[in-house]
């Protein structure tokens, strides 16, 4: 009874075929899900390692539809089959394959990615925003060779595909320059980090928050509220102020003490101006000097810095000197000069 033959085929090759298909197909799901559940004990440790991490990523990305694939390849080796047939099975199982390499490839560029991000100290929507643009740069010239080398592996001439795609690129590139430009520019912006996002900036006359750094364009929430959306090619080309990484801000003040004020007072301004820059929270005071004899009044100039340790930081400490200027000067009995103008009679 198994030497009967079925499709040219006998009856035990098919059941050996069969079993060696349900085989691969039930033992590697089950070999997967064992590795899964070590990984979780991995990632309970302390610290794993990155290796481990990979491989457990890796097995993480395997496609079940190419765990399918293989399963077919190892029961159609048993059988005998028409030429077409084979033909049909060398298609499928080639891009199978290159398939589980690409799905490979791009999981271990975004790891390898991640744990530079990592390592630089971004925080997380930077980090993010970097390694989505490098992926998307990576992903393309990824599946651009891999499908390029199976069709070279089921012996496609690919030089003349590769000469046509060269013409074509160079035409498509004349035709989309200005969204090539934005895109290169969006790479430049992410191995560059000129600003991340959650930066300050100042671009032009535009001064925003960076909300998005994304393949064409980078979008600002203004400070009036509404968001602002730049080509990245425009970013660069104009003179970006960060605001962001500067540990702190220079503050400059002018302080219109009236010519009735006694001289005794006069000298006090300075001592009470930097009472209330010390008593500002993050605020470091450098000089509080009589910079000009003028026109109606007796000029100071308050100079401080204010450390930048958050986007409200800076005006809360401001408003907070400024208050305690108003109130010292009121309980020393320093006033505040106005324009005036004396007209002789």
């Amino acid at each position: 009874m198994l030497n009967q033959t079925f499709l040219d085929n006998p009856l035990r090759d098919w059941l050996l075929a069969a079993g060696v298909f349900i085989v691969t197909f039930l033992v590697t799901p089950a070999l997967k899900s064992r590795i899964q559940a070590q990984r979780r004990r991995w990632q309970s440790m302390e610290s794993p390692t990155p290796t481990l991490e990979l491989m457990a990523q890796l097995l993480a990305r395997t496609s079940q539809l190419v765990v399918l694939v293989f399963a077919l390849y190892f029961a159609e080796k048993i059988l005998s089959w028409p030429d077409k047939v084979d033909r049909i099975f060398d298609v499928i199982i080639v891009f199978g394959i290159w398939l589980q390499m690409g799905l490979w490839a791009t999981t271990a560029l975004r790891f390898f990615l991640e744990r530079r991000q990592q390592r630089a100290g971004l925080h997380d929507a930077a980090a993010a925003s970097t390694v989505n643009v490098l992926m998307f740069v990576g992903q393309l010239v990824i599946w651009a060779v891999f499908v390029l080398l199976a069709l070279d592996n089921l012996g496609i001439n690919i030089t003349a595909l590769v000469a046509g795609l060269g013409v074509g690129g160079i035409a498509i590139a004349l035709a989309v320059q200005t969204i090539l430009g934005d895109v290169l520019a969006s790479l430049s912006i992410a191995l560059d980090k000129p600003f991340v996002v959650g930066d300050a900036l100042r671009i032009d006359d535009i001064e925003g928050t960076v909300e998005h750094i994304g393949i064409k364009s980078t979008r600002l929430r203004s400070l009036t509220g509404e968001q602002v959306i730049l080509a990245n090619a425009d970013v660069l080309k104009a003179r970006v102020r960060n605001f962001g990484r500067m540990p702190e801000r220079r503050i400059s003040a002018r302080l219109r003490v009236a010519y009735e004020t006694p001289p005794a007072l006069v000298a006090q301004v300075p001592v009470l101006a930097e009472e209330a820059v010390r008593a500002g929270e993050g605020a470091r005071f450098v000089s509080c000097l009589l910079a000009e004899i003028g026109e109606y009044a007796l000029e100071f100039e308050l100079v401080y810095f204010i450390a930048n340790a958050g986007d409200r930081q800076i005006p809360r400490t401001t408003d907070a000197v400024n208050r305690g200027i108003v109130a010292r000067f009121g309980a020393a009995g320093i006033g505040f000069a106005y324009p005036t103008r004396r007209q002789m009679t």
